[in-house]
C-alpha cells in the first residue's frame, strides 16, 4: 500500500512531509487529508524545529480530488454531508499547519491550485521553482474557490485575490512573489537547496522563541492596534522569561556563541 504522506527527519531538526500521490497531482483526498493531519499531530508533539511541506511528482498539489467528490453525488442528499465533512476536515488540517509550534516552509513546484494554493498561503513561508503556476481556478468548472479564498485573501491584496478567484487565471511564481503569496522563486534545480538553507537558518534559532513568536504573529495581524501591542508585549515578556533567552542575552553581551548553537 502506498503511503499518502512520506516523512523524513534530518538530524532531528528538520522534518520533511511529502504529499505522495503523484498520479493525482497530490490531490487532497479524504485519505491524504487524514494522513497529513496525523503527521502534523505527531510533529506538533515532537522535537523537530522546522517542517518542510512538498509534493511528489510533477506538482505540489492540485487541490481536492474531484473524482472522489463527484462519486458522492449519488448519495441521497446529493453529497452535501460528505462535502461539508471533507471541507471541515480540510479546514482543520490547514489550521493545524497554522497552529503548529514549528515554522512550516512550502517547497512548491509544478502547480499549486485551488486547495493546493490555499495550503501555500497557510504555510508560514514558501519558496517556489520559477516555472510554478498558482491558481484558484475552480470557477473554470463552475465552482468558486470559497475556502481557498480565505487564506489567499489574507496573503495578497484583495483586488488581485478576487481577480484570481473570479477569472480562474493562473499566475507565475514571479508574480506570486510580487504579491506576497510566496517569499521568492528560484530556478528549479536550486529549489531543494534554497528551501534547505532556509530551514537550516530557522533550525539554528532558539525553538522557544519561535514557539512563542509564531502564534503571537498571527494573533496580532487582525487585532486593533492597541490590542496588537498588548499581544506583542505579552509574547516578548514570556520570551524574556525563558532561561535559554536569558542565557542567550548574556552570551551576546559577553561575545560568546549562543548556548543552543551546535554548529
Amino acid at each position: 500500500m502506498i503511503e499518502s504522506i512520506l516523512t523524513e527527519t534530518r538530524r532531528g531538526d528538520v522534518t520533511t512531509l511529502t504529499l505522495n500521490s503523484p498520479a493525482t497531482l497530490n490531490a487532497l483526498s479524504e485519505a491524504m487529508i487524514a494522513a497529513l493531519s496525523a503527521a502534523l499531530s505527531r510533529i506538533a508533539a515532537g522535537d523537530s524545529r522546522v517542517v518542510i511541506l512538498k509534493g511528489a511528482g510533477r506538482g505540489f498539489c492540485a487541490g481536492h480530488d474531484l473524482r472522489e467528490m463527484q462519486s458522492w453525488r449519488s448519495r441521497p442528499d446529493g453529497g452535501r454531508a460528505a462535502y461539508q465533512d471533507l471541507l471541515a476536515r480540510c479546514t482543520q488540517m490547514m489550521e493545524q499547519i497554522r497552529n503548529l509550534p514549528q515554522p512550516v516552509i512550502a517547497q512548491v513546484h509544478g502547480i499549486a491550485t485551488a486547495a493546493g494554493c490555499q495550503m501555500v498561503a497557510v504555510c508560514d513561508l514558501a519558496i517556489a521553482a520559477e516555472e510554478t503556476k498558482f491558481g484558484v481556478n475552480g470557477v473554470n468548472i463552475g465552482l468558486f474557490c470559497s475556502t481557498p479564498m480565505v487564506a489567499l485573501s489574507r496573503n495578497i491584496p484583495r483586488k488581485q485575490a478576487f481577480e484570481m478567484l473570479a477569472t480562474g487565471s493562473f499566475i507565475p511564481a514571479s508574480r506570486a512573489a510580487e504579491l506576497g503569496l510566496i517569499n521568492r522563486s528560484v530556478p528549479a534545480e536550486a529549489l531543494e537547496a534554497e528551501v534547505g538553507a532556509m530551514a537550516d537558518v530557522l533550525a539554528a534559532k532558539l525553538p522557544a522563541a519561535l514557539r512563542i513568536g509564531k502564534p503571537a504573529f498571527y494573533a496580532q495581524l487582525d487585532q486593533p492596534l492597541a490590542e496588537a501591542w498588548a499581544t506583542g508585549s505579552r509574547a516578548i515578556t514570556d520570551n524574556l522569561m525563558e532561561p535559554q533567552t536569558a542565557a542567550g542575552m548574556q552570551a551576546f553581551l559577553e561575545k560568546r556563541a549562543m548556548p543552543w548553537d551546535h554548529s
